[in-house]
């Protein structure tokens, strides 16, 4: 009994030995260590994850941050990237199925010794054939390149949580600032109103009273609306940052300033093509697909399964059993598929790199346009508005000037501020976008040109 014990082990040691074996193709460790830097944030469940809360005029930077941390659509994208990569030792590992030992012991009437009565057999699962290296190490390459795939898919959605995080916020800043012209409108129109009915009171026209009066009354239910709306858009915001809907938010009372851009659009372009998230997932998609390809060709190479036993001191054998690849149809069935995924994840991809492009260019043309608009209205426009009412407002209170002057020269000076403001946002916006396509931050570029524009301030 114990040289069956002594055999048995030995057998079974030598498997175990060579099991635990992952034939892990080369990036997979670079991989894993982008993974495990990328969810150092996620390295505590959300319930004891500590998340700062916003500080009091918070920028763009601190909403950004707390989103980044709060956002659900992106961790879950993170915990997809870790789950790919968990499959890769699941296909890689070699051998690929279990030991699989036997035991027999033979009854006799012989005056036999029990040892020799015994037979002992370690082979693998006959449910599962052992397969050739090559095959694992391929299927070990496409879950490699699903797991790269899903790691850009976790970028992309950083980049789009980015995108509408700073939209959300962007569009918030520019209606607080509408909803300041707005106050400085009604301030206005009271006034005008009061200086009315003052005329009146000398024996002025009284239309003037109730254009005064009628304007001034719409003003104030215009901004009642837009303090409304106001609410809306602040609830949306505080849901994309994981905060109570309810939660105050105080923004800066000054738009945020322009965000430095140091790159031609040359360069812009060319960061586009070579850095889209969305595009390099469908470049990992090709490369997986065609090492499906060339998995399901594997088909036609043998499987070997070896086995070794003894039968107590009187006989030891070893022998393989040959897997011969005999379902050709199917075979030629998963090369057929594997290559028409293949062709369709190609075309996807040619048809997204042009869709990306076009899209990209759209971007960068309509930020430009915005800055363009931006500075024309701030150092042509404004100014002008500016005096302009100043000069209406002295032939007004001289008589000379009617009230309905007076209020189209301030209804200029109002869109100029408008149109000012929501060409800074429009700007920061596309940029926001540009930023999500191309897949890079934009403080990251080197500053190998000077910016293309300058900050635009509100005289």
């Amino acid at each position: 009994m114990g040289q069956i014990i002594k055999r048995t082990s030995i057998l079974i040691l030598v498997g175990v030995f060579i099991s635990g074996c992952v034939l892990a193709p080369k990036g997979t460790d670079d991989e894993n260590a982008a993974a495990q830097k990328a969810g150092e944030p996620y390295a505590q469940s959300f319930e004891k994850r500590l998340i700062p809360e916003l500080p009091p005029d918070p920028t763009w930077r601190d909403v950004l941050g707390r989103a980044f941390l709060a956002n659900g659509d992106l961790e879950a994208a993170y915990f997809e990237w870790k789950a790919a990569l968990a499959r890769i030792p699941q296909v890689a590992n070699y051998p690929n199925t279990n030991l699989a030992p036997s035991f027999s012991y033979m009854f006799s009437s012989e005056r036999m010794k029990s040892f020799d009565r015994t037979t002992v057999n370690v082979g693998f699962d006959p449910m599962e054939n052992l397969a050739f290296p090559t095959k694992v190490a391929q299927a070990g390459k496409v879950a490699l390149d699903e797991a790269r795939a899903a790691g850009k898919r976790f970028e992309t959605t950083k980049f789009e949580i980015q995108r509408k995080v700073l939209t959300a916020y962007l569009d918030l800043a520019l209606h607080e600032e509408q909803i300041r012209i707005q106050r400085d409108n009604v301030n206005l129109l009271k006034l005008m109103a009061d200086s009315a009915g003052d005329r009146v009171g000398a024996g002025g026209a009284p239309q003037d009273l109730l254009r005064a009066q009628t304007q001034f009354r719409l003003a104030e239910n215009q901004l009642a609306t837009m303090e409304s709306e106001h609410m809306t858009m602040l609830s949306m915001l505080n849901g994309m940052l994981g905060r109570d809907p309810r939660a105050s938010l105080k923004l800066p009372t000054t738009l945020p300033p322009p965000r430095a851009l140091a790159a031609d659009d040359a360069r812009l372009i060319s960061i586009a093509v070579d850095n889209n998230p969305e595009l390099a997932r469908l470049g990992h998609e090709v490369a997986g697909r065609a090492d499906a390809l060339e998995l399901a060709r594997m088909a036609y190479i043998p499987d070997i399964n070896p086995m070794a036993g003894f039968t107590g001191g009187i006989s030891q054998m070893i022998g393989a059993m040959v897997v011969l690849p005999t379902t050709l149809p199917e075979i030629r069935g998963k090369i057929d598929e594997s290559r028409a995924m293949l062709r369709s994840t190609q075309a996807m991809l040619r048809q997204t790199r042009a869709d990306r492009a076009a899209s990209f260019v759209a971007a960068l043309y309509a930020m430009r346009s915005a800055e363009r608009q931006a500075a024309v209205f701030n150092d042509a426009i404004l100014p002008r508005a500016q005096q302009t009412l100043a000069s209406m407002r002295q032939a007004y209170a001289a008589g000379t000037a009617s009230f309905t002057d007076l209020i189209d020269t301030q209804r200029t000076l109002l869109d100029a501020r408008l149109m000012i403001a929501e060409a800074r946002i429009e700007r920061e916006k596309r940029l926001a976008e540009l930023e999500a396509l191309a897949g890079v931050d934009i403080e990251t570029f080197a500053p190998t040109t000077q910016p293309t524009t300058k900050p635009i301030e509100v005289q």
